[in-house]
Protein backbone atom coordinates (compact mmCIF):
# COMPACT_ATOMS: atom_id res chain seq x y z
CA UNK A 1 0.00 0.00 0.00
CA UNK A 2 1.44 3.40 -1.01
CA UNK A 3 1.90 6.20 1.49
CA UNK A 4 -0.97 8.16 -0.08
CA UNK A 5 -3.28 5.17 0.05
CA UNK A 6 -2.29 4.50 3.64
CA UNK A 7 -3.04 8.09 4.59
CA UNK A 8 -6.44 7.95 2.92
CA UNK A 9 -7.20 4.67 4.68
CA UNK A 10 -6.47 6.03 8.14
CA UNK A 11 -8.21 9.34 7.41
CA UNK A 12 -11.39 7.44 6.48
CA UNK A 13 -11.22 5.28 9.60
CA UNK A 14 -10.78 8.30 11.86
CA UNK A 15 -13.17 10.80 10.28
CA UNK A 16 -15.97 8.31 9.51
CA UNK A 17 -17.12 7.85 13.14
CA UNK A 18 -16.55 11.55 13.88
CA UNK A 19 -18.74 12.54 10.93
CA UNK A 20 -21.47 10.17 12.10
CA UNK A 21 -21.34 11.66 15.61
CA UNK A 22 -21.53 15.18 14.18
CA UNK A 23 -24.57 14.30 12.07
CA UNK A 24 -26.31 12.72 15.06
CA UNK A 25 -25.48 15.70 17.28
CA UNK A 26 -26.49 18.50 14.93
CA UNK A 27 -29.42 16.84 13.17
CA UNK A 28 -32.85 17.98 14.34
CA UNK A 29 -34.45 15.49 16.76
CA UNK A 30 -37.05 13.12 15.33
CA UNK A 31 -39.20 13.51 18.41
CA UNK A 32 -41.15 16.73 18.09
CA UNK A 33 -41.53 18.92 21.13
CA UNK A 34 -45.00 19.85 22.24
CA UNK A 35 -44.25 23.42 23.20
CA UNK A 36 -46.08 26.19 21.31
CA UNK A 37 -48.86 23.86 20.15
CA UNK A 38 -51.23 25.53 22.66
CA UNK A 39 -51.25 29.27 23.20
CA UNK A 40 -52.12 30.81 26.56
CA UNK A 41 -53.91 33.92 25.35
CA UNK A 42 -54.82 35.39 28.74
CA UNK A 43 -54.55 34.50 32.43
CA UNK A 44 -55.54 36.45 35.54
CA UNK A 45 -56.11 35.89 39.26
CA UNK A 46 -58.92 37.45 41.26
CA UNK A 47 -60.41 36.98 44.73
CA UNK A 48 -63.68 35.10 44.89
CA UNK A 49 -66.65 37.42 45.30
CA UNK A 50 -68.61 35.12 47.58
CA UNK A 51 -65.52 33.84 49.40
CA UNK A 52 -62.76 36.36 49.91
CA UNK A 53 -60.38 33.68 51.13
CA UNK A 54 -60.11 31.99 47.73
CA UNK A 55 -58.11 32.90 44.64
CA UNK A 56 -59.73 32.18 41.29
CA UNK A 57 -58.02 31.81 37.94
CA UNK A 58 -59.52 32.85 34.62
CA UNK A 59 -57.59 31.75 31.56
CA UNK A 60 -58.08 31.49 27.81
CA UNK A 61 -56.24 29.01 25.60
CA UNK A 62 -56.04 28.63 21.82
CA UNK A 63 -55.11 25.58 19.76
CA UNK A 64 -56.19 23.38 16.89
CA UNK A 65 -56.73 19.70 17.60
CA UNK A 66 -54.39 17.74 15.25
CA UNK A 67 -56.14 15.44 12.82
CA UNK A 68 -54.62 12.34 14.44
CA UNK A 69 -56.12 13.28 17.80
CA UNK A 70 -59.49 14.16 16.28
CA UNK A 71 -59.64 10.79 14.56
CA UNK A 72 -58.68 9.04 17.80
CA UNK A 73 -61.55 10.74 19.65
CA UNK A 74 -64.03 9.73 16.95
CA UNK A 75 -62.84 6.13 17.32
CA UNK A 76 -63.65 6.14 21.02
CA UNK A 77 -60.32 7.21 22.55
CA UNK A 78 -60.78 9.68 25.41
CA UNK A 79 -58.33 12.60 25.62
CA UNK A 80 -57.35 14.08 28.97
CA UNK A 81 -56.19 17.69 29.20
CA UNK A 82 -54.45 18.99 32.30
CA UNK A 83 -54.43 22.66 33.21
CA UNK A 84 -51.70 23.22 35.78
CA UNK A 85 -51.20 26.20 38.08
CA UNK A 86 -48.29 27.02 40.39
CA UNK A 87 -47.70 29.89 42.82
CA UNK A 88 -44.23 30.70 44.19
CA UNK A 89 -43.05 33.05 46.91
CA UNK A 90 -39.80 34.72 45.91
CA UNK A 91 -36.80 34.28 48.20
CA UNK A 92 -33.59 36.22 47.56
CA UNK A 93 -31.53 33.91 49.76
CA UNK A 94 -32.71 30.59 48.33
CA UNK A 95 -34.83 29.03 45.59
CA UNK A 96 -38.37 30.34 45.32
CA UNK A 97 -40.81 28.39 47.47
CA UNK A 98 -43.90 26.88 45.88
CA UNK A 99 -46.82 27.77 48.15
CA UNK A 100 -49.71 26.51 46.02
CA UNK A 101 -50.27 24.15 43.11
CA UNK A 102 -53.41 22.85 41.46
CA UNK A 103 -54.36 20.74 38.46
CA UNK A 104 -57.65 20.79 36.60
CA UNK A 105 -58.35 17.80 34.34
CA UNK A 106 -60.80 17.71 31.43
CA UNK A 107 -61.88 14.51 29.70
CA UNK A 108 -62.88 14.82 26.03
CA UNK A 109 -64.72 11.87 24.49
CA UNK A 110 -67.16 10.96 21.73
CA UNK A 111 -70.17 8.62 21.72
CA UNK A 112 -70.87 6.99 18.33
CA UNK A 113 -74.27 5.93 19.64
CA UNK A 114 -75.51 9.46 20.32
CA UNK A 115 -73.06 11.14 17.92
CA UNK A 116 -72.23 13.65 20.61
CA UNK A 117 -69.02 14.87 22.14
CA UNK A 118 -68.72 14.95 25.91
CA UNK A 119 -66.47 17.13 28.05
CA UNK A 120 -66.07 16.11 31.68
CA UNK A 121 -64.56 17.95 34.63
CA UNK A 122 -64.54 16.21 37.98
CA UNK A 123 -67.93 14.60 38.48
CA UNK A 124 -69.62 16.92 35.99
CA UNK A 125 -69.93 16.52 32.22
CA UNK A 126 -71.66 18.24 29.34
CA UNK A 127 -72.64 17.01 25.86
CA UNK A 128 -72.09 18.88 22.60
CA UNK A 129 -73.28 18.42 19.04
CA UNK A 130 -69.90 19.30 17.57
CA UNK A 131 -66.24 19.04 18.45
CA UNK A 132 -65.86 22.80 18.02
CA UNK A 133 -68.41 23.45 20.77
CA UNK A 134 -66.65 21.10 23.17
CA UNK A 135 -63.25 22.63 22.45
CA UNK A 136 -64.65 26.12 22.91
CA UNK A 137 -65.52 25.31 26.51
CA UNK A 138 -62.21 23.54 27.07
CA UNK A 139 -60.29 26.60 25.92
CA UNK A 140 -61.96 28.94 28.40
CA UNK A 141 -61.45 28.36 32.14
CA UNK A 142 -63.48 30.52 34.48
CA UNK A 143 -63.55 30.85 38.27
CA UNK A 144 -61.18 27.98 38.93
CA UNK A 145 -60.15 27.97 42.59
CA UNK A 146 -56.40 27.54 42.60
CA UNK A 147 -55.40 28.63 46.11
CA UNK A 148 -56.46 30.15 49.38
CA UNK A 149 -55.89 33.88 49.51
CA UNK A 150 -54.16 33.45 52.84
CA UNK A 151 -51.09 31.96 51.15
CA UNK A 152 -50.36 35.41 49.64
CA UNK A 153 -48.82 37.57 52.36
CA UNK A 154 -48.38 41.36 52.39
CA UNK A 155 -44.91 42.75 51.62
CA UNK A 156 -43.91 39.52 49.90
CA UNK A 157 -43.28 39.01 46.17
CA UNK A 158 -44.81 36.17 44.20
CA UNK A 159 -44.68 34.52 40.81
CA UNK A 160 -47.51 32.46 39.33
CA UNK A 161 -47.74 30.43 36.16
CA UNK A 162 -50.23 28.31 34.25
CA UNK A 163 -50.09 25.89 31.33
CA UNK A 164 -52.25 23.35 29.48
CA UNK A 165 -51.13 20.00 28.10
CA UNK A 166 -52.50 16.77 26.76
CA UNK A 167 -51.87 14.04 29.34
CA UNK A 168 -50.33 11.35 27.13
CA UNK A 169 -50.03 9.00 30.12
CA UNK A 170 -53.82 8.62 30.03
CA UNK A 171 -53.73 7.34 26.44
CA UNK A 172 -53.80 3.61 25.67
CA UNK A 173 -50.28 2.16 25.51
CA UNK A 174 -50.00 1.98 21.68
CA UNK A 175 -50.98 5.65 21.42
CA UNK A 176 -48.44 6.62 24.07
CA UNK A 177 -45.75 5.41 21.66
CA UNK A 178 -47.23 7.65 18.96
CA UNK A 179 -47.11 10.56 21.38
CA UNK A 180 -43.38 10.04 21.85
CA UNK A 181 -42.51 9.80 18.16
CA UNK A 182 -45.02 12.04 16.36
CA UNK A 183 -45.76 15.75 16.61
CA UNK A 184 -49.38 14.97 15.71
CA UNK A 185 -49.75 13.38 19.12
CA UNK A 186 -48.08 16.09 21.18
CA UNK A 187 -50.06 19.03 22.44
CA UNK A 188 -48.93 21.43 25.18
CA UNK A 189 -48.23 25.04 25.99
CA UNK A 190 -45.31 26.78 27.61
CA UNK A 191 -45.74 28.10 31.12
CA UNK A 192 -47.48 31.50 31.05
CA UNK A 193 -46.86 34.04 33.81
CA UNK A 194 -49.93 35.17 35.78
CA UNK A 195 -49.90 38.62 37.47
CA UNK A 196 -49.98 38.40 41.27
CA UNK A 197 -49.08 41.91 42.43
CA UNK A 198 -52.67 43.10 42.82
CA UNK A 199 -53.42 40.08 45.01
CA UNK A 200 -50.84 41.18 47.58
CA UNK A 201 -52.39 43.57 50.09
Amino acid sequence: MTSLATARHWFTRITGPLLLIAVMFFAPPSVATAQDRIGVMAAALEPARDNGDALLLNATFEFELPQALEEAVQKGIALYFNIEFELFRKRWYWLDRRVAASTLTYRLSYSPLTRQYRLGRGGLSQSFESLEEALSLLKSVRNWKVAEKGVVLPREEYDAQVRMRLDVNQLPKPFQVNAITSREWTLASDWRQVPVAEMVR
